[in-house]
């Protein structure tokens, strides 16, 4: 078989003038000149893509702060590893978080940070000698607070928010958990046993981690009963908070809760599949809208932060 080359002599054409596009003029990033301020600077992207669902994302948010509405966060160890208290703290302490909810791992680096200025060990040279995760002050802090939360029957994130106000630590004012006890903001952490290095320590009782996390999961689950046209912001746990935000959605609307319009957002360097699903699109199908970006936390959490506070407070 032998194959010609097609003559195009006969190609229909149309004109670009009457053909509909996706960018216009209008759409184009503005002029960037030295000393741009925040709002200049979030006034000059280009209507495209991220830069539009972030400016769309900082909208809603206000949106739901004007009318009062529950503004959430939910994250994972790595935003607290990459230096990012200080920033949520401050969204605190101008009322732009209503609620937290961490990951296990979460409150061993928040923990450390308060108590000895500094986290996240270097597994490779420990694991080797079976070392990895042994710090003895971690574990007994932390296995005591989870202790006392089972036998006062309180949840872990409080009961640890007023154990590290109470403590001698000399960075304590960087916790994000005891920030929020202090300006009591509800705090919610979400174990699972066996994944944090606490629960390899002789102060360890499962009994009591499960009792502890459990009470958090009915508090997580009150928090997301207040989540209609309200905002949930996820950051970097990519099988936990998904997982359990997904549940929680269902229990709340089994019990009668209309909770249908919500914003969501999910934050992290890698697209994963269960926040994907889980906190972007199943929650918000029957009405709302998500959002997934992509990016470095240190980088973008910073970034949104500021556009916030430019348009709230």
């Amino acid at each position: 078989m032998v194959i010609k080359p097609l003559d195009f002599d006969n190609i229909k054409t149309y004109s670009v003038f009457e053909r509909p596009s996706k960018v216009g003029v209008s759409d184009l990033a503005g002029k960037i000149k030295k000393g741009l301020t925040i709002k200049e600077f979030f006034n000059i992207l280009p209507n495209q893509l991220a830069s539009k669902d972030l400016v769309e994302l900082i909208s809603r948010i206000k949106t739901a702060r004007e009318n009062n509405k529950f503004i959430m966060v939910g994250m994972g160890a790595h935003v607290i590893k990459v230096g990012l208290n200080p920033v949520f703290i401050t969204l605190m302490e101008h009322g732009l978080i209503n609620g937290i909810a961490l990951n296990g791992a979460c409150i061993v680096h928040d923990t450390e940070l308060a108590m000895a200025g500094k986290t996240s060990e270097d597994v490779g040279a420990h694991l080797g000698e079976g070392l990895f995760g042994m710090a003895r002050e971690t574990g007994e802090f932390l296995n005591y607070a989870i202790n006392l939360a089972a036998e006062e029957n309180k949840g872990l994130g409080e009961t640890l928010g007023e154990e590290i106000l109470k403590s001698d630590f000399p960075y304590k004012d960087l916790s994000l958990i005891a920030s929020a006890r202090k300006n009591n903001i509800p705090v919610t952490v979400h174990v699972a046993i066996g994944a944090d290095i606490i629960h390899i320590h002789p102060q360890a009782k499962g009994e009591n981690i499960g009792k502890a996390s459990f009470h958090d999961f009915k508090l997580f689950c009150g928090m997301v009963s207040q989540l209609d046209k309200g905002v949930f912001l996820h950051f970097g746990s990519a099988v936990i908070l998904p997982e359990v935000f997904l549940k929680a959605i269902t229990v709340v609307r089994n019990l009668g809760h209309n909770v249908r319009d919500i914003t969501t957002a999910n934050f992290d360097f890698i697209r994963h599949y269960r926040p994907g699903v889980n906190i972007v699109s199943r929650p918000t199908q029957d009405g709302g809208k998500g959002y997934n970006f992509t990016c470095h936390h240190e980088l973008i959490i910073p970034l949104l932060a500021c556009g916030i506070l430019e348009e709230v407070s």
